[in-house]
């Protein structure tokens, strides 16, 4: 079995990733290949890099604050470096022109040098210590330092960096996992992924077989408990025309009664939402094409990890207004209509825009269809609809599923049902940092 990390030292996430890794290695017997790359080079390569930074102040603050929580629960130290994103490529470089049993001890020392004591990994010094502290002789780390300046190391990372490119990745830290069942490799975006690649190299394949038991961690202490006697408020916004809000209405019942929180169902129009913060209509449309594909196979990934139905809907992208409306309108029922309405559109492929769709499903779940749907077309339906939209931006929201977790006075905003774990760990007052 065979384990490769895509890395460059200016990715924090990479670097959470980078201790967390070679215990995966460990527990699973795996050979665990470190593949440096550049990252800007990756960036460029698959047009990413306006994408970024037009990102909204709102995603970019998330950002910010899901390093910190991911920083605990790895338990690493991690503090922003001044003038990040520094210039690593000599750094990359050097690692290159040294003996690949070397790296891993550099490669720790470099991410420390960034990302805990803010050091610029172009200094000279700094790349000298880690080499010397690696064990590389005087003579060796002064030779691996001037052939970082050749061009043989420079085509050497960029030989690399294409090869990433080549093979898919769009980001870092990515995971290639060669299992022991047949399956081929897989490929996993995000340190947060690795209780995926874990998963697979215990023989998991997504679409194919459950995953092992205990092998996909929520990010949870091992039996933890709820912290005091705060009584738990879990605001659920989502849009139906998301399929990760999907996923996560899959779990968020359960999750709720592990924890004993209260869930606020917040149905609101995500596009509404993108228009107001200046992000594009369909984010997925605005990704690369290498992001694209790999996006439809996590969230098969994902479905398969929690053993819940899941086709992507070939309405997509989906007219989800009345649908909404039809949520709020079902008040205290609302819960169960919309699970309704996210069954049907995920994991049954329905046109949930379609009102002999909709008629059949209220129907079915005894509502009167005729009335409720008339409704839909009410002056305050609509206006409820604008206002729960205008909440949530003001709430912070700025995608979906987005969980606002109310405790004890205190509240935390995450965003994505691949924070579900983290979503667990505030209601039970296990908090990570929220600022």
């Amino acid at each position: 079995m065979r384990l490769e990390y895509y890395f460059d030292f200016s990715c924090p996430f990479a670097y959470l990733g980078s201790i967390e890794v070679e215990a995966v290695a460990r527990r699973t017997g795996a050979e665990l290949v470190w593949r440096p790359m550049l990252l800007g080079g990756v960036l460029r390569a698959v047009g990413a890099e306006q994408t970024l930074a037009a990102e909204p102040a709102a995603r970019r603050k998330d950002h910010l604050v899901d390093m910190r929580r991911w920083s605990e629960v790895r338990d690493l130290a991690l503090v922003m470096p001044p003038g990040h994103p520094q210039r690593t490529v000599r750094a990359l470089r050097t690692i290159v022109a040294v003996e690949e049993r070397r790296w891993p001890a550099i490669i720790h020392d470099l991410y420390a040098a960034y990302w805990e004591r803010g050091e610029p990994l172009e200094d000279t010094a700094t790349l000298r210590r880690a080499l010397n502290a690696a064990g590389v002789t005087a003579s060796a780390a002064e030779q691996a330092l001037a052939a970082a300046d050749t061009q043989p190391c420079k085509d050497e990372l960029r030989r690399r960096t294409d090869e990433a490119v080549a093979r898919g990745v769009f980001g870092a830290p990515t995971l290639f996992v060669h299992g022991s069942n047949g399956a081929g490799e897989q490929m996993f975006w995000g340190q947060d992924r690795l209780e995926m690649a874990e998963a697979a190299l215990r023989g998991w394949h997504p679409g194919k077989n459950a995953p092992p038991a205990g092998s996909l961690l929520s990010g949870l202490p091992q039996g933890a408990a709820a912290v005091g006697d705060a009584s738990p408020v879990i605001q659920f916004w989502y849009d139906f025309s998301s399929p990760w809000s999907y996923l996560a209405s899959t779990q968020i019942v359960a999750l709720a009664a592990r924890t004993g929180a209260r869930i606020d169902w917040r149905p609101m129009l995500l596009g509404a939402v993108f228009k107001d913060i200046g992000s594009p209509n369909v984010p997925l449309f605005a990704m690369s094409e290498s992001k694209r594909r790999y996006i439809g196979r996590d969230l098969e990934a994902w479905a398969s990890a929690w053993q819940v139905p899941f086709r992507w809907n070939r309405h997509f992208p989906m007219k989800t207004v009345t649908a909404l409306r039809l949520a709020i309108l079902a008040k205290g029922r609302v819960a169960e209509l919309s699970l309704a309405l996210f069954r049907a559109a995920w994991g049954e492929d329905r046109n949930i825009d379609d009102p002999a769709e909709l008629a059949d499903l209220l129907t079915g779940h005894g509502f009167d269809a005729e009335a409720m749907l008339a409704g839909t077309r009410e002056p305050e339906a609509k206006q409820r609809l604008i206002d729960a939209t205008a909440e949530a931006v003001k709430r912070g929201v700025f995608g979906a599923p987005t969980f606002l977790v109310a405790r004890g006075g205190d509240e935390r905003l995450f965003w994505g049902q691949d924070r579900m774990g983290l979503v667990e760990r505030a209601a039970l007052g296990v908090t990570p940092p929220s600022t």
